[in-house]
């Protein structure tokens, strides 16, 4: 249920930090009208930290309404208390989700018997397939492959966002699981590497912005067509990278927002890309042809303004991203 390309949501916000409910629905809409084969609503990209109990929960109906069955929907629990993670997870199964991903605890930094019991805690609760989700970066807590290994003989423990980044790592995962234990990339930049040592798909910030075509990368490289994959991957592997130049979801929701697709507007603590970096990430979508003429005067624009003497920090930023799109054009 969970394989090929899953899109980690982005939660679009107004200008007042309010949530924007009918563009959430547009751009659900637009992912499975592109062919994604599962939503990931409330994970880390979605900015589940910054969301009210509420909020959360509203974001995950939404959700579910408008995939209505079209797709499957892995909803985020996660946390580091085991209780309440278990009922916001009944929540979600009451509001129809199809699975729950859960993210290791963080800041308490269980050891790895205390990250077994926890999540097969949360699996006796709910019945619903799990997806368990590491990223020591974010929490400082790695499951290490035997962990793994051991949740994997629970049986609606069905798979593993895997977010280390370390390949090494990931491939003693694959060797010591079930064959039908769904291992996930949770890098875009390294989903072919795993999928060609025998990983299931990707949980994919990128695709919010070009889901149609991390479908397709996906779906070559599961059918053994590596070099076709490789051609899109090579293509916007620079906007797959430009995507973490600060903070997820900072810079994917200052694309989104230059594409025309939601509102420029984030939670503290997360705050708007700083200008250079904006420009870069401009420089990206621009020549991978992702903006349309209107979208890049604006940009332009706004990249002169910031280029005025009375801002001489601002200008020099200026100059130095004039030079990176020469670099890049070459």
């Amino acid at each position: 249920m969970f394989t090929g390309a899953g899109t980690a949501l982005v939660t679009p916000f107004h200008q007042d930090g309010s949530l924007d409910e009918s563009t959430l629905r547009k751009l659900v809409k637009r992912q499975i009208s592109s062919g994604v084969d599962f939503l990931v609503p409330c994970g880390t990209t979605g900015e589940s930290p910054t969301l009210t109990h509420e909020e959360h929960l509203r974001v995950v109906e939404i959700t579910v309404e408008e995939a209505s069955g079209k797709v499957p929907v892995l909803g985020g629990a996660g946390g580091y208390n085991t209780s309440e993670v278990i009922s916001l997870a009944r929540e979600l199964a009451a509001l129809g989700v199809d699975g729950i991903l859960s993210v290791t605890p963080y800041y308490n930094k269980p050891t790895q018997e205390g990250l077994y019991q926890h999540f097969k805690a949360i699996a006796s609760a709910v019945s619903l397939p799990i997806i368990l989700y590491s990223v020591q970066g974010r929490t400082g807590v790695n499951i290490e492959p035997a962990t793994v290994a051991r949740l994997a003989q629970i049986p609606n423990i069905v798979g593993i966002k895997e977010a280390s980044g370390n390949i090494g790592q990931m491939a003693a995962i694959l060797n010591q699981v079930p064959n039908d234990f769904i291992v996930l990339s949770g890098d875009d930049a390294i989903t072919l590497p795993l999928i060609a040592l025998g990983g299931r798909g990707v949980i994919s910030v990128v695709s919010n912005e070009i889901p149609a075509q991390m479908s397709e990368m996906v779906r070559l490289a599961q059918a053994g067509q590596f070099a076709e994959a490789r051609e899109i991957h090579r293509r916007y592997h620079p906007l797959m990278e430009i995507n973490f130049v600060e903070s997820n979801p900072g810079p994917v929701k200052a694309a989104m927002a230059e594409m025309g697709l939601l509102e420029s507007a984030w939670r503290l603590p997360l705050v708007q890309p700083q200008p250079a970096n904006l420009s870069r990430i401009h420089a990206v979508l621009e020549a991978l042809e992702l903006l349309d003429s209107s979208q890049i005067r604006s940009a332009e624009a706004t990249a002169n303004s910031l280029a005025s003497p009375t801002n001489e920090r601002a200008r020099i930023e200026q100059t130095l991203i004039e030079r990176k799109k020469v670099a890049y054009a070459n």
